[in-house]
């Protein structure tokens, strides 16, 4: 079969590939349909680099069910799926307490284990997600980050009629904006450096957007909010000008809830970082998209809001193209030679 294996920083490779077969009796082969090239796909592609030279990455699909093992029961050949693309230890003193997310010793796909740019992939069946007949792959495959999302909301407190604010809107911040909607927040305020993407979130449910590369645009927020700021911040970006201004957001007694993952260090200006003590903020880190029992309750609440059509997945998809196109795909969104939100792998180049 051919995939896409990454062999060190900004070295991707289309090639023929072995085959994955069930070894275990819990062994689930699946043809993917549908790939999505998640943000930390890029970084590990420009910034990282592989854990495993030669590794099929990739960690956000969905397919069809070709083959199970010998003590599969939930899941059959023909079964349309997705699946969470973590690991856990099942050993450490968090996993025993079901804190899956907190694992010591986690592992992911296409970082640990052969991903999802490929033409076949395989899961443990404890991992794999059933999706309705009529959900589309493409659909499908964003149910991976939205779970991202709600883990992360799942973190805090928030509460109907609750303002928010989501700084960073790539597919995680997009899909932030959507579920804070869903949740019963009164106003969504969506912050970007790019006016397309700001574009996508008033689409998606954003009330107000700030272009923050324009001069004063954290003053006309908090004239809306009158000098007030938000219950909510979700922060989204990983960068640190986002992050500063995550902390500066936040009502007094708020709580800032960090999603988005920095590749480099976070220093902050001082009166950013005492908006934490002399605020008394809340500062949640979130990361990952499982809970107990595995893989956890984000995969039936992504999966039941995504089969009601509650998330509007169309407007962030920016590119469709086949796994033979990804290679030069990806230097293209790494170097950021071309507005992109999602980018959507279609894993038969024959489709």
């Amino acid at each position: 079969m051919k995939a896409l294996n990454l062999y060190g920083k900004q070295d991707v490779r289309y090639e023929e590939t072995e085959m994955p077969l069930t070894e275990n009796e819990d062994d689930v082969i699946i043809k993917v349909k549908r790939a999505g090239i998640c943000g930390s796909d890029i970084s590990r592609f420009g910034k990282i680099g592989s854990y495993n030279p030669g590794l099929t990455w990739g960690h956000e699909f969905s397919g069809i069910v070709t083959e199970t093992g010998d003590n599969v029961k939930s899941i059959k050949k023909g079964d349309r799926v997705t699946a969470c693309p973590c690991f856990p230890c099942y050993k450490c003193e968090f996993c025993r307490q079901g804190k899956f997310s907190k694992c010591t010793d986690l592992k992911v796909l296409g970082g640990h284990k052969k991903g999802a740019f490929a033409e076949y992939i395989k899961i443990p069946e404890a991992n794999v997600i059933k999706i309705p007949d009529d959900m589309d792959y493409e659909t499908a495959s964003f149910i991976e980050p939205l779970c991202v999302v709600v883990h992360g909301y799942n973190r805090i407190n928030i509460k109907a009629g609750d303002k928010v604010a989501v700084i960073g809107c790539g597919t995680i911040g997009l899909l932030a904006v959507q579920w804070a909607k869903i949740l019963g927040a009164s106003e969504v305020y969506a912050f970007d450096t790019d006016c397309r993407k700001l574009e996508i979130a008033e689409k998606t449910g954003a009330d107000y957007t700030f272009d923050v590369t324009e001069d004063g645009y954290f003053q006309k927020f908090m004239n809306i909010t009158e000098n007030r700021g938000v219950e909510i911040t979700v922060e989204s970006s990983g960068s640190v000008s986002g992050i500063a201004d995550s902390l500066s957001m936040a009502v007094k007694g708020g709580t800032v809830l960090l999603l988005g993952i920095p590749y480099g260090d976070v220093p902050l200006p001082r009166e950013n970082f005492e908006k934490i003590i002399r605020n008394e903020l809340q500062v949640a880190g979130s990361w990952n998209s499982i809970s107990a029992p595995f893989p956890g309750r984000e995969w039936n609440t992504a999966l039941n809001c995504m089969s009601k059509g509650k998330i509007d997945i169309k407007p962030l998809i920016t590119h469709r193209i086949t796994l033979n196109k990804a290679p030069e795909m990806f230097g293209k969104l790494y170097k950021r030679e071309e507005f992109f939100v999602k980018v959507i792998i279609k894993t038969d180049d024959q489709e």
